[in-house]
């Protein structure tokens, strides 16, 4: 018997545009003369949004293993980017500290997400486009509720 899967289903087309924008991202960040590698610039934007954070923290929200976080890491500590400083609730694990030479990439890396932006309300109507944006964060905090639930039973 054969499936027949909608290649325009939620999750399919969900996907897509995830990874299609990262790509995107990814390009522009090469293409910029930043200085960095796309993966040193997605990390450092999501050490960015977790706040100090633990690098298993940042590696969870990235979807990445937290040995390919780590080698982005050291290398964005050696440009004085981020430091890694001992965190207080356990000694045995570190937090990630942006530094104030961040910032400037940061507000680069920021125009460029806002250029994709910029592109893609070519299709989408800015309405839309603050409609699309309110579902899916209704959607990741409902996904984070089940998330929660089924830990909680397991515990």
């Amino acid at each position: 018997m054969t499936r027949q899967f909608d290649p325009d289903s939620f999750g399919f087309v969900l996907t897509d545009v995830a990874r299609m924008l990262r790509a995107e991202l990814d390009r522009r960040i090469a293409d910029a003369g930043l200085g960095l590698t796309p993966g040193e610039g997605r990390a450092l934007s999501h050490a960015a949004r977790a706040g100090e954070a633990r690098q298993t923290v940042i590696a969870e929200r990235m979807g990445v293993e937290a040995m390919t976080l780590s080698s982005y890491l050291d290398r964005l500590e050696q440009r004085g980017l981020i430091e890694r400083v001992p965190d207080p609730a356990d000694r045995r694990a570190k937090l990630v500290r942006l530094t104030g030479e961040a910032q400037d990439v940061l507000v680069a890396i920021g125009r460029i997400s806002a250029g994709i932006r910029n592109d893609l309300l070519r299709a989408v109507d800015p309405a839309q486009w603050e409609q699309l944006n309110l579902s899916l964060r209704l959607l990741r905090d409902e996904l984070s509720l089940l998330r929660s639930e089924r830990e909680s039973a397991v515990a």
